[in-house]
């Protein structure tokens, strides 16, 4: 046997041991295999009109697992005694079931119980193995452990969290008074947000699909319809797609319902007329890398833009989970969908005390840090009438309260990124990578969105709310333009640098890094002037 690289697992704090996992209990693992052919560079300087995207066929062809590597694991699963429930050849990957004996006898490892804030799960104690005849083949295998990779990037205010506290009801149940309402009075709309960055007019997201990745939590129809209805907006149409059996599953408004209603509230209210298709898989790291992959090569609905607001530290990650899921966001990017991915919440170390014991080091947020996705960072905005009069970089408490942003400690540098100033890690080394983000936007739960969730109103923050607000934006640049936007990374640091498309944040610090002229690691390149980014991306 081979061990996979990248499968050792990854020390996680706070966890107490249960023991082995039962042998009996059901797994389905998903192995992630090679390209059946390497992706060409992208072109960094092409406009959209000149970019030359694949079509999904044209890419499942070209680029997806090939027949005879799907052959090769489905035959090492029937060796195995394990079955074969799913071939994705689009998406690289073959899902095999067994019991939790089959699956670790069959990849040599071992599992265990463990409990720990958010319930009981398996955990991996040992690296994967492989056959000879996969090594090479197999680039990741996912789902022999199901403990909880990723946080949801909102924050209530302080008003509004105690309010959702006290609003614990019966599932289902409406609440007696609207108590909570009123402490949402302070909050802005997408649409408000959508003036005040200037976002095109006369374009409402017509013949786009707004792809919104969600690892719990879910939504209520009667909550979209009345929140939209307060807009003067239709309520968008909305889908719900099962990733690994993960589902629309409302509960609390304290729970991740708040970071569902959230995406599709401000993601539909700057583009009412997008489609938006919201993707549910269990919060794991199969779940992330499936749920990706299920977006971007997604067929039927198309998504033009994918917005993901769930994210955690580089080093809480496999390194053949954050492979699996940079290749995902390549895919993407050869494609033509932008992935929009939110910076975290908790500073330039972007680990919250509440969440386990920090270490005391910065950290990037993944995805967020993927060269492939728009890393979104955050700001607090003052308004006066319909005129912004300041904005910062949001950091409210650069433990628990501000915009993540920083130094990847697993990405290298960009090549469109090398001129753009991108500061050594403040950690020891002072290492230089892929500089985050790229771009800003309101965050600050004190100057935060107005969110309908669970039947009450709510003030909700975090850069949670920036994903969803760019991926709206792009649906209507999208809409305008003869191709879609794709990847905006190298237009933002190259053609686009110097447009007047972003304003420049100057002022503030995430506990780490500082703003500055141009781009920085607190609020990237600034925050958007719409109109004037449709007219350079037109130009």
């Amino acid at each position: 046997m081979v061990k996979l690289q990248g499968s050792v697992p990854v020390p996680i704090a706070d966890l107490r041991s249960l023991g082995p996992a039962p042998d009996d209990e059901r797994i389905d693992v998903t192995v992630f295999v090679r390209r059946r052919a390497p992706l060409a560079p992208h072109p960094l300087d092409a406009k959209p009109g000149r970019r030359r995207y694949l079509t999904r066929a044209e890419f499942a062809a070209q680029h997806g697992a090939s027949d005879a590597d799907l052959d090769a694991v489905a035959a090492f699963a029937q060796r195995a005694g394990l079955a074969v429930v799913e071939r994705r050849p689009a998406a690289r990957s073959i899902v095999l079931s067994g019991t939790a004996g089959q699956v670790t006898a069959a990849f040599g490892t071992a599992v265990e119980r463990v409990e720990h804030a958010a319930g009981i799960s398996r955990r991996r104690t040992a690296p994967v193995q492989l056959p000879p005849e996969l090594d090479g083949i197999v680039e990741g295998v996912f789902g022999i452990d199901d403990v909880p990779i990723a946080k949801p990037h909102f924050r209530f205010s302080k008003e509004s969290a105690q309010a959702a506290l006290n609003a614990s009801m019966p599932m289902g149940a409406a609440p007696a008074d609207a108590q909570a309402e009123a402490q949402a009075a302070g909050g802005f709309t997408g649409v408000d947000l959508a003036k005040l960055y200037d976002f095109p007019t006369g374009l409402d997201g017509s013949g786009q699909c707004i792809a919104i990745i969600e690892l719990g939590g879910g939504y209520r129809s009667a909550d979209l319809k009345a929140y939209f209805k307060s807009l003067g907006l239709p309520a968008p149409h909305v889908t719900a797609v099962s990733v690994d059996g993960g589902k629309n599953s409302p509960s609390l408004p304290w729970s991740a319902d708040a970071e569902v209603a959230l995406d599709i509230e401000v993601a539909g209210a700057v583009a009412p007329k997008a489609q938006i298709a919201v993707y549910f898989a269990p919060n794991s790291e199969q779940g992330f890398v499936d749920a990706i992959a299920a977006a971007v090569h997604d067929d039927v609905r198309k998504p033009s833009v994918i917005s993901i607001s769930w994210g955690a530290p580089e080093s809480e990650w496999t390194d053949q989970g954050l492979a699996a899921m940079d290749q995902a966001f390549e895919a993407a990017a050869a494609l033509g969908v932008t992935v929009c991915c939110a910076a975290g919440d908790a500073g330039a170390h972007d680990q919250n005390p509440q969440n386990g014991t920090p270490d005391g080091l910065a950290h990037a947020d993944f995805p967020a840090s993927s060269p492939y996705v728009l890393g979104c960072g955050g700001t607090r905005i003052a308004v006066s009438g319909n005129t912004i009069t300041s904005e910062t970089v949001w950091n409210d408490d650069p433990s628990s309260s501000a915009t993540g942003g920083g130094v990847s400690d697993k990405f290298a540098l960009p090549s469109w990124q090398t001129d753009a100033g991108v500061p050594p890690s403040i950690n020891p080394g002072g290492h230089v990578g892929r500089g985050v983000p790229d771009v800003a936007g309101n965050a600050s739960p004190a100057t935060g969105y107005r969110v309908r969730v669970d039947y009450l109103t709510y003030t909700i923050g975090g850069t949670s709310a920036v994903s969803p607000l760019y991926a709206g934006l792009i649906a209507l640049l999208n809409q305008k333009l003869p191709q879609p936007v794709g990847w905006l990374n190298p237009l933002l640091y190259g053609p686009l640098a110097g447009s007047g498309a972003m304003r420049d944040i100057t002022r503030g610090d995430n506990g780490g890094y500082t703003a500055g002229a141009g781009w920085d690691a607190c609020t990237g390149w600034g925050v958007p002037v719409g109109v004037k980014l449709l007219a350079a991306l037109e130009s």
